[in-house]
């Protein structure tokens, strides 16, 4: 346990460092391309700075997140802040959704009063962009897998280096064509690669947000692991939801053969728990034929609301 404590620790600190880096790369660049998209009218790179400055704010709540995960449990908040990387997500999906709705209502205003653009000046900053977005991107990719949080910045970056690759292309095409609507439709490509990329963040972290089944945990699977068990003859009451982006908590009550040994039970089940994800587990276990602590019933012929719908879930 010291030692996987140990590595989590080591692992919060080096993307700490990871973070800060991109961070302040990533502002650097939106000090930039702002600057370039302001003096040359190119609102493919006004866009793409402002999609570039709201993944700013997301590594910097990211960074927010995993120093509130460190704040030691209290009386009031017995599992610290863990929650909060969830919520931080669940913001950072929402920051982007209203940049897109910014990027597209100014290309519709662009069609209606298109304005000449340098190519040249479009292209070269749009490239410093895929260094700069593709850099960041491979700091984060190794962590992506490991974090909610991670995942949507790394997913963030790279979909920026895409975006910045068709900057490149729409200043190659202005230069040599001069057709300046390339700029606001490259724009809407812009929103629809942001939408695409962080749809699936937001639905991730409202049902994190809502104490939902995380992606990275089976239900199904978990509650097969339980009933293979050879001395567990019923599973019911099973709740899953995330404490933090990363680490995930589990209750349930098993009902055991007469003669079983609790403690082995718990220990097996832990340690199978352990190989599908599930870091924190609370079990509550009974022989066949006692009645759960639920209402004082058997929960398989309760009428209760809670115990009703809590076993008619579980058995299908």
């Amino acid at each position: 346990m010291e030692h996987h404590d140990h590595g989590h620790i080591h692992q919060i600190k080096s993307l700490d460092s990871v973070f800060v880096i991109s961070i302040v790369l990533n502002l650097l660049f939106v000090i930039i391309e702002a600057a370039v998209g302001f003096t040359q009218n190119s609102l493919g790179l006004l866009s793409d700075a402002g999609h570039n400055l709201g993944d700013v704010f997301s590594l910097l709540l990211a960074l927010i997140a995993f120093r509130l995960a460190k704040v030691h449990v209290s009386k009031k908040y017995t599992y610290g802040y863990k929650k909060s990387t969830v919520l931080i997500s669940l913001l950072n999906a929402i920051i982007l959704l209203v940049a897109v709705g910014a990027i597209v209502l100014e290309s519709i205003h662009k069609f209606s009063s298109p304005e000449a653009v340098n190519g040249a000046a479009v292209s070269w900053t749009a490239g410093v962009g895929i260094v700069i977005n593709g850099l960041t991107a491979w700091l984060l990719m190794r962590s992506r897998k490991e974090d909610l949080n991670v995942k949507g910045a790394f997913l963030h970056m790279a979909a920026d280096t895409l975006v910045s690759i068709g900057v490149v292309i729409s200043g190659l095409v202005i230069m040599f064509t001069g057709f300046y609507l390339i700029d606001p439709i490259i724009s809407l490509v812009i929103a629809a690669v942001i939408l695409v990329s962080t749809w699936k963040l937001l639905s991730q972290s409202v049902r994190l947000s809502l104490d939902g089944t995380p992606d990275s945990v089976d239900f199904d699977k978990v509650k097969e692991a339980l009933e293979s068990d050879k001395d567990i003859t019923g599973v019911h009451h099973i709740h899953i939801w995330a404490i933090s982006t990363t680490e995930t908590a589990f209750t349930a009550h098993l009902v055991l053969a007469h003669g079983a040994d609790m403690e082995e039970v718990k220990d097996r089940t832990r340690h199978r728990l352990a190989r599908l994800g599930i870091t924190h587990a609370t079990l509550e276990l009974e022989y066949e034929g006692t009645r759960c602590n639920c209402a004082d019933c058997d929960c398989q012929d309760c009428d209760c609301a809670d115990c009703t719908d809590d076993y008619d879930v579980n058995r299908r």
